[in-house]
């Protein structure tokens, strides 16, 4: 009787223990530093446009700029907000200013393989839209 008692409290605390050592697991951050890049297509047929996006992880913040190319032909280097990781996700918020007028474009995604896959979220002309976004993480030369 004792052993079978014994089992018990040893089968249930082997049990707890996995489901334990599992929820670490996932709750285990991925490091997104590094810089990415995806492209766009060009308005009215126009040529692609490339985005240029740096993460830094500093602890629990994410930190990072986007660089997009401007309608002048001269790059436009935006900070990132907002920036969060839970897990593998990602999210941040890029504020910009064009002809007095503010526009907020929030990006999530999902980091995995070399790449984050994810929406972006903005607001135009009184519409909420959204873009689907794959960034590829670019290799750091040594």
């Amino acid at each position: 009787m004792k052993l079978t008692k014994f089992a018990t409290v040893l089968a249930g605390t082997l049990l707890v223990m996995g489901i334990l050592v599992q929820a670490r697991a996932e709750d285990k951050k991925v490091d997104p530093t590094g810089t990415y890049t995806w492209s766009v297509p060009g308005r009215n047929g126009g040529a692609a446009r490339t985005n240029t996006l740096v993460l830094k992880l500093e602890g629990d913040k994410l930190t990072g700029k986007l660089t997009s190319p401007g309608r002048d032909g001269e790059s436009m280097s935006t900070e990132i907000s907002d920036g969060k990781i839970t897990g593998s996700d990602v999210s941040f918020t890029v504020k910009r200013e064009f002809n007095g007028n503010t526009f907020t474009m929030k990006y999530s995604g999902k980091v995995a393989d070399g790449a984050i896959t994810g929406k972006m979220e903005f607001e135009r002309n009184g519409e909420s839209r959204s873009r689907d976004w794959e960034a590829k993480k670019q290799e750091t030369k040594k």
